[in-house]
Parts: structure tokens; sequence; C-alpha cells
């Protein structure tokens, strides 16, 4: 625990808790098994529903997500780089693609934030040339002030209004503070831009 004491001296304040991220994850995931459910009568022969998480910081919400979801589902990665520097986005690229096919399946895209856009936009264009059978986002966090471009957002565990640095539950600052269990402020002198 005193790993976790150090490291949160660098936080200004915690957004929101374990026990509260924990409890929006299992309403998630039971929304979108519902959802998925309800949509599974059209064709029983479709393949479960393929999850595909964005690495890495959609890693710990993913992995509470897909055991929230109680359908038949699959899950694959997609790993991408979008920065440039320690906070400004840069040129999309794809570092790992994914290893299942796509063509008439459901996707469900799970990323850790949705900021200016530009990354799940790039992501979105690819997939859809794949030609799933539906394509939906789940996103831990949106941030609509800095949003650049419009990108659909089918499930929001959590909505900043104002425009916050974050780290924790996956979510980094220069590849530090993932593995806290909480999402909290970056306190400003701790961020270089």
């Amino acid at each position: 625990m005193e790993g976790f004491n150090a490291m949160s001296q660098v936080i200004g304040k915690v957004l929101y808790s374990a026990e509260e991220i924990a409890r929006r994850v299992k309403e998630l995931g039971a929304t979108i098994s519902q959802d998925y459910r309800a949509g599974a009568g059209r064709d029983p022969h479709r393949r479960p529903l393929l999850v595909v998480g964005l690495l890495k910081g959609a890693l710990p919400f993913m992995a509470d997500l897909i055991r929230a979801i109680d359908i038949p589902m699959e899950y694959d990665f997609m790993a991408v780089s979008s920065y440039r520097g320690r906070t400004s986005p840069g040129e999309v690229r794809i570092l790992k693609d994914l290893d299942s096919p796509v063509g008439s399946r459901d996707l469900l895209i799970v990323e850790d934030i949705v900021d200016t856009g530009h990354t799940l936009d790039h992501i979105l264009r690819r997939l859809k040339a794949r030609e799933p059978a539906s394509l939906r986002v789940c996103t831990l966090l949106d941030k609509p002030a800095r949003r650049q471009l419009d990108v659909p957002v089918d499930y929001v565990g959590f909505t900043l209004k104002e425009n916050l640095f974050v780290v924790g539950y996956g979510l980094d600052y220069a590849e530090l503070y993932r593995n806290l269990p909480y999402i909290g402020v970056l306190k400003p002198e701790y961020v270089r831009r």
C-alpha cells in the first residue's frame, strides 16, 4: 500500500473512487448485455459479440467490463498510438491490429477516454471498411470539452465536463499511474506539456 500512497501525492483530487467505477462498470455490463441479447434474435447463426479493447489504457476497464457482460462474447485488442509528446495528440498509428475476423460480426470498441475524437474516428473508419454487422463504442470517460471530431459513443461510464488531466484505472501520464485503482486529477505541477 506504500506505493499507492507515494503515487497518490501527485493526485490533486479523486474524481471517481474504485467503488464508483465498479458500480458503473457493472451497470454498463448489464445494459450492453441487454442490448446485444435483444439483437441476438435477428440471426441465431451470427457469431458472438466481439469486444475490442484499445491498448493500453482500456485494459483495466475492459477486464472488468467483460466480466460484467453476461452473453456469449469473444475479445481481441488493438494497440494504437496517437501521442506525439506527453499530452499533445499526433498522427494515429496502428501498432497491433485485430487477430479476429471482423466481417459480419457485432463489434463493441472499448476505449478508456474519448477526448479529441481523432483516435476513435481513425479506428471506426478502419473497422467499418471491414463490414461488421454492427459497430458500437463504449468508453469509460467522455471528454466532450476537447472534442474536435464528432464521433459516436454508445455507452459512457462518466462524462468529464471540465478539461482535466486525469490518470488512474488505465489512464496514464507518460506511462505512469495506470495502476491506480481510482481516477484522479493530476496536479498541474506534475504535467509537462
